[in-house]
């Protein structure tokens, strides 16, 4: 079949762009991230600097992408700026020495940050596709992520179109994009199913410099089996959500759900589907996992909408086998509908993230270790959790044989405050946080959520604020974090 515009090798794209462009990247986390480009553009970096002149780029993607653009990019130090989000050990490694400049955000936002010129004018957008019209439709991949808005106001656009996405995703996808203040209408997503846009991406066709013809599957991990520490977790959620079915603080029909991204993620939305208690249930969130697959062929959960089908190669082959029972159960939407504080907030979305560390006041650190090291980004748990109708918080008590306890006096780094928690929840048990104190969120986290290494320790800092509403007492609120930088074990902390 004759393609609509010329094609170029991955090289002679790449060649394209510029020291200091500007790059708008389709997909969300791996998924729909394109690669060829990416991987050449690394390739022409290396021989830029080896002719001792400068080159670098700037990249906005959806969220995290695969190892051919954070990787890659960043191993030839190719990369001057970078967000929102990122998963990659070379890129976190660049990050801290300052070589990648990186803006951490809800990636909500990302859109209209990018209409409203936080990050300069666009250069290039860089999309994968599985189809192509002459007048400018593209059908996206596995993802979506902020395609549309980087297509439309990047100054040139190419286009990897990958042959293991079929032609026949069309209608998979959901494309609709904001306008701004004071033009925004509302935004008309009522159940998880809703539609309210088109199929395709469009572009306009005089600014595609060419296609790319590739064929590689997404670059995703693998995520682990579910331990027993997460299902543990899991159970307990699962626990809880039946406890407030049944007092008819959620509805008996029950409502959506948003799982972030992970292994805690996965256990949580497999005791979901185990509990015979709870109904069958809709998804509403940003990314769709293979948990989620394996719950819709049960038929637990009845749609799914996200922005991504974050899965394993042979799970979205498995999708595109049963293409036609998928078409009626999943949508994928740009980044701004997947995350939108209105639907969430008036579909009523439980959900369910998970933490990195969280303090006695239930503060939430998703994101940096001791307070400076990013670990990943705030992705999208703030846009659900300061939106949503239950916001429950997931981690492990402790981690590293103990060395390091998980509940804190006071994190290291807020990401979400106490405010846009109300449930935090460990193997040992859940704290309900709704209309509690301080004090009495603190108590409660202590006795059920902490690991009981931690509790002393932790009743001994509590007592040592007697009064004022917050129970933190600042000369001793980071023991816990410096006695692990000094000696690796928080259990060494003292606070005299």
């Amino acid at each position: 079949m004759a393609l609509p515009f010329p094609t170029r090798s991955a090289e002679a794209a790449a060649a394209l762009i510029g020291n200091g462009n500007v790059i708008g990247l389709s997909g969300f986390t791996p998924a729909g991230a394109p690669k060829a480009i990416p991987h050449a553009l690394a390739a022409r970096a290396n021989a830029e600097h080896a002719a001792g002149r400068p080159f670098k780029v700037s990249i906005l993607s959806g969220s995290s992408t695969g190892k051919s653009v954070d990787s890659e990019l960043a191993c030839a130090d190719a990369l001057d700026f970078r967000a929102p989000y990122q998963a990659n050990a070379d890129l976190r490694d660049s990050i801290h020495r300052g070589a990648t400049r990186f803006v951490d955000m809800n990636l909500s936002q990302v859109p209209s940050a990018t209409r409203q010129g936080w990050f300069g004018a666009l250069d290039w957008a860089i999309l994968e596709a599985s189809h192509v019209t002459p007048s400018g439709e593209i059908v996206p991949t596995s993802g979506v992520g902020a395609a549309q808005t980087y297509a439309r106001l990047a100054g040139r656009v190419l286009i990897e179109l990958n042959a293991r996405h079929p032609a026949a995703l069309r209608g998979l996808h959901d494309i609709a994009e904001l306008a701004e203040p004071p033009h925004r209408r509302e935004v008309p997503i009522f159940t998880p199913s809703d539609r309210i846009g088109t199929p395709v991406l469009r572009v306009d066709p005089a600014k595609i410099a060419g296609i790319v013809l590739t064929d590689c599957d997404d670059e995703m991990y693998p995520f682990e089996a579910p331990q027993p520490v997460n299902l543990a977790i899991g159970a307990r959620v699962a626990e809880f959500l039946v406890s407030e079915l049944k007092r008819g603080a959620i509805p008996a029909e029950f409502l959506p759900v948003q799982a972030g991204i992970g292994d805690v993620a996965n256990a949580v939305l497999l005791s979901l589907g185990g509990h015979a208690e709870i109904p069958n249930f809709s998804l509403y969130a940003e990314v769709i996992q293979s948990t989620a697959i394996q719950l819709l062929k049960s038929g637990r959960i009845t749609f799914a909408s996200g922005s991504a089908l974050t899965v394993v190669p042979e799970v979205l082959r498995q999708i595109y086998a049963e293409l036609d029972f998928f078409r009626t159960r999943l949508v994928l939407r740009p980044q701004e509908i997947s995350n939108c504080n209105e639907v969430i907030r008036r579909l009523g979305v439980i959900a369910i993230n998970t933490a990195l560390e969280f303090d006695l006041c239930g503060n939430v650190n998703s994101t940096h270790v001791l307070g400076t090291s990013l670990v990943n980004g705030v992705g999208g748990s703030g846009d659900f959790a300061q939106n949503a109708f239950l916001s429950i918080f997931t981690c492990p008590s402790e981690s590293k044989d103990r060395h390091i306890s998980r509940i804190v006096p006071l994190v290291s780094h807020t990401d979400h405050t106490e405010h846009s928690v109300h449930v935090v929840v460990t193997e040992h048990g859940l704290a309900d946080l709704r209309g509690k104190t301080p004090r009495e969120r603190a108590e409660l986290i202590i006795d059920r959520c902490a690991h009981p290494d931690y509790r002393p320790l932790l009743r001994e800092y509590l007592k040592l604020s007697a009064t004022g509403q917050t129970p933190q007492t600042l000369r001793a609120a980071f023991a816990m974090h410096e006695a692990f930088r000094v000696s690796g074990d928080m259990r060494k902390a003292t606070f005299s």
